[in-house]
């Protein structure tokens, strides 16, 4: 159950900040406007507050293994949002990046 919480939890973050990020672009790189860029600063700040809900305490490992997840997101927002068609190597990229976040989070340890 702590391991679907915390892969929910990484998969809210990534949306809030790649949206946020994507807002942010899409209001100053394409003319949006003032609305676009404060609605991604809000998102963005939504995401720093959903990462502290992860269940494990550890700073460094929650923002290591989200990276991952970030490049996986961001592939596949680019997808969805932009139109994106990643090749091979985009793909075994994002791949790799998860089974990473994967061992950083969920291998066991010695406690």
């Amino acid at each position: 159950m702590l391991i679907a919480r915390s892969i929910a939890l990484f998969v809210l973050a990534a949306l809030l900040e790649i949206g946020g990020a994507w807002l942010v672009w899409q209001g100053v790189r394409e003319h949006r406007g003032l609305l676009w860029i404060g609605a991604g600063v809000i998102a963005l700040g939504l995401y720093g507050f959903v990462a502290t809900l992860q269940p494990d305490a550890d700073f460094g490992r929650i923002l290591a293994a989200y990276g991952g997840v970030f490049v996986a997101g961001s592939l596949a927002w680019g997808m969805v949002a932009d139109g994106f068609r990643p090749d091979r190597w985009d793909v075994a990229g994002a791949l790799i990046c998860l089974a990473g976040v994967a061992v950083i989070m969920y291998a066991p340890r010695d406690t």
